[in-house]
C-alpha cells in the first residue's frame, strides 16, 4: 500500500512541476519584450474593431472604421474590448491576452499527450518542442485572432478524446468537449472544426478507436451544446441584419476561391513552420523505420497521419497563408515527442541503432552549427549598423557560444534530453536579448507615425476623412486612432457638411482639392506623415503610408 501511495505522490509532483515549468517557458516565449514588433494589419483591424465596441457600443454588430464587420465572430472581440476598457491603447496588454490563449493551448497539448501515451514526460518533452515552435511563438505575440479559436479546440479535442477513451458515458468530459467547441466556433467559425477537428477524428478512426457503446447520446448532448454555445450571435446577425449577413457570406464565399489563391502544392513547406524543429519534422516521416523502433507505434502513427490529414485538407482551400498552418504545429510536436522519448530510452538501454543515431546527430549538429553562427550574424546585422553596442555584442555571444559548447556535449555524449533543455534556452535568451533589436532590423530613417496627429491639440475634436475612391490602408486608422471616412470632395455639399474636419491626401491637398472649394474652405497644413517600417529601397515600401494632414474650415 505504502509503496503505491509513493508512486503516485510522486507522478502527482513530477505532474504539477512539469506545469510549473511549462508556465515560466510560456512565460518568456509569450509575455517577455512583446511589444517590440510593430503592429501588422490583422492586428490593426482587431483593436480597431474592440475599440469601437467600447465606445461607439458595438457590442453585437462588429464594426470596423465604422463599416459592419460580420466576417468575424465576436468573441475574440469581446475579450479585445473587455482588455481596451481596462488598459486603453496597450497592444502589449492585447498581445498578453494572446499569450493567455497560446498558454491555455499548451496547457491542454499537455494533458492530451499525457492521456495519448500516460507519460508525463512525454507530455512535457513534445509540449517543450510545441513551445519552441516558430508560428506559436508568432502567433501567441500578436494580437491575432486565429489563437483563440485553436486554443479553445485544444480543450474540446482533450475532453473528447477522454470521453471516447474511457469506459462508460463520460458525461463530464462530452459536455466539457461541448463547450470548447461552441467556443472555437464562436472564436472564428469553422477554422478550427476543418483544420484540427477533422484531421483528428480520420487519424483517431483509423488507429486509436474505441467502442461508442453508451455514448450516443453523451455525444448528442456535446453536439447540442456546441450549437447553443455557437450558433446564437449567428442567428441574431440573421435576425436582425440579414441583408447584411447574406452579402458578408458572398464576400467571403468569394474570397475563398478568389482571395490569397496558391497552387495545391503551397503548403509543401509546412515544416518550415516549426522554425527550429524543421529537419525533425522531416525526419518524423520515415515511417517504417519509426514503425518498428517506437515503443508507442499506434500513437505515433495517430500523430503523423494526423499532421499529413491536417496538411492535406488545407491544400484543398484554394485560398493559403502561412498563418493557418498553426494547428500543423500540434500533431507535428507530438511525433517529434516521440522521437525524443525513444533516443533515450534506446540511449539509456544502450541499443540505439546506427541510423537513429544518425538521425540524432544530425538534427542536433544543425542546432549547433546555427548556434555558433547566430553572433557572427548578429555582428553583421546589428552591430555595423550600430544597432548593438560593442559590450551588448560580446554578452551575447559569450551566452549564445556558451550554450553552442553545451549542445555539442550534448550531441557527442547523445543526450537528447539536455539538447532539447539547449534548444528552450536559447529561446529564453532570444525573447530576452535579441526581442528588443528586432523592431529596428526594420526601421525607415523616414518614418513618421500617423500616431503623432493624437498630440495635435487643433485635430483632437476634428473628424477624419480620405478622399474616397483612394484606398486607405487600416493600419493608418489604428494609428490615428480615430474612424477616417471616405469623403467625396468633388461633391461640395458633402464636403461643407463635413466641416471643420481633418482631410487625409497624399499629395499637398492644393493638388487634390477641386478648384471650386477653394473660395469656401481655409486650409492648414498639419504635416507629412510616412507609415512605411521599412525603407524605400525595399520590395514593402508602398506609396499608400505617404499622407498630408490638412485641417479644413470655412471661410
Amino acid at each position: 500500500m505504502w509503496p503505491l501511495l509513493i508512486y503516485d505522490s510522486e507522478i502527482m509532483k513530477a505532474k504539477h512541476l512539469h506545469l510549473l515549468l511549462l508556465l515560466v517557458v510560456c512565460f518568456f516565449t509569450f509575455f517577455i519584450n512583446n511589444r517590440v514588433i510593430y503592429t501588422d494589419i490583422m492586428e490593426s483591424r482587431n483593436i480597431i474593431t474592440a475599440r469601437e465596441m467600447v465606445y461607439d457600443g458595438h457590442w453585437m454588430v462588429p464594426t470596423m472604421n465604422g463599416e459592419l464587420r460580420l466576417e468575424k465572430p465576436p468573441l475574440p472581440t469581446w475579450i479585445a474590448a473587455g482588455v481596451e476598457m481596462v488598459f486603453p491603447d496597450d497592444m502589449g496588454a492585447q498581445r498578453a491576452m494572446a499569450g493567455l490563449a497560446a498558454t491555455l493551448l499548451i496547457f491542454f497539448f499537455y494533458l492530451l499527450g499525457k492521456e495519448l501515451t500516460k507519460n508525463n514526460k512525454y507530455a512535457l518533452v513534445s509540449s517543450l518542442v510545441l513551445c519552441t515552435s516558430y508560428n506559436i511563438i508568432l502567433m501567441g505575440r500578436t494580437a491575432s485572432w486565429d489563437i483563440y479559436c485553436h486554443a479553445f479546440m485544444m480543450g474540446a479535442l482533450y475532453f473528447l478524446y477522454k470521453g471516447l477513451q474511457k469506459e462508460g458515458r463520460q458525461w463530464g468530459n462530452f459536455l466539457g468537449a461541448g463547450i470548447f467547441l461552441g467556443l472555437s466556433f464562436l472564436g472564428k467559425g469553422p477554422v478550427s472544426f476543418y483544420a484540427l477537428l477533422l484531421p483528428f477524428l480520420v487519424s483517431y478512426t483509423l488507429f486509436l478507436r474505441r467502442s461508442l457503446r453508451k455514448k450516443g447520446l453523451p455525444i448528442f448532448v456535446m453536439i447540442l451544446v456546441c450549437l447553443l454555445i455557437s450558433s446564437w450571435w449567428y442567428l441574431f446577425i440573421y435576425l436582425f441584419h440579414a441583408e447584411e449577413a447574406r452579402y458578408v457570406l458572398d464576400k467571403e464565399s468569394t474570397a475563398w476561391v478568389e482571395r490569397n489563391v496558391r497552387p495545391w502544392y503551397y503548403y509543401g513547406t509546412f515544416f518550415l513552420e516549426t522554425g527550429i524543429w524543421a529537419l525533425m519534422v522531416l525526419i518524423t516521416l520515415a515511417v517504417p523505420y519509426w514503425n518498428r523502433k517506437i515503443r508507442q507505434h499506434r500513437e505515433y502513427l495517430f500523430a503523423l497521419c494526423w499532421m499529413l490529414f491536417l496538411v492535406i485538407f488545407l491544400s484543398f482551400l484554394p485560398e493559403k497563408k502561412n498563418r493557418y498552418l498553426l494547428p500543423v504545429l500540434i500533431p507535428a510536436a507530438y511525433t517529434i515527442g516521440f522521437l525524443f522519448i525513444h533516443w533515450t530510452e534506446e540511449i539509456k538501454k544502450r541499443r540505439l541503432d546506427k541510423t537513429g543515431k544518425w538521425f540524432y546527430l544530425v538534427n542536433s549538429g544543425l542546432v549547433t552549427l546555427i548556434l555558433f553562427a547566430l553572433p557572427v550574424v548578429g555582428y553583421f546585422t546589428l552591430y555595423q549598423k550600430e544597432m548593438l553596442s560593442l559590450s551588448s555584442l560580446i554578452l551575447l555571444t559569450v551566452l549564445i557560444w556558451g550554450l553552442a559548447i553545451f549542445m555539442v556535449t550534448s550531441m557527442t555524449r547523445l543526450r537528447p534530453m539536455r539538447f532539447l533543455s539547449g534548444v528552450v534556452i536559447l529561446f529564453i535568451i532570444a525573447e530576452l536579448f535579441c526581442m528588443p533589436y528586432i523592431g529596428g532590423l526594420v526601421n525607415n530613417p523616414e518614418f513618421r507615425s500617423i500616431s503623432g496627429t493624437r498630440e495635435v491639440e487643433a485635430l483632437k475634436p476634428l473628424p477624419f476623412y480620405s478622399v474616397a475612391g483612394q484606398e486607405l490602408r487600416i493600419e493608418l486608422v489604428y494609428e490615428a486612432n480615430k474612424k477616417i471616412r471616405p469623403l467625396d470632395i468633388n461633391h461640395t455639399e458633402e464636403v461643407m457638411k463635413a466641416l471643420p474636419c481633418a482631410i487625409l491626401t497624399h499629395g499637398r491637398v492644393g493638388e487634390e482639392l477641386p478648384a471650386t472649394l477653394w473660395e469656401k474652405v481655409d486650409t492648414t497644413w498639419v504635416g507629412h506623415y510616412d507609415n512605411n517600417r521599412r525603407p524605400k529601397n525595399t520590395k514593402r515600401y508602398s506609396d499608400m503610408f505617404l499622407y498630408n494632414v490638412t485641417i479644413l474650415k470655412k471661410k
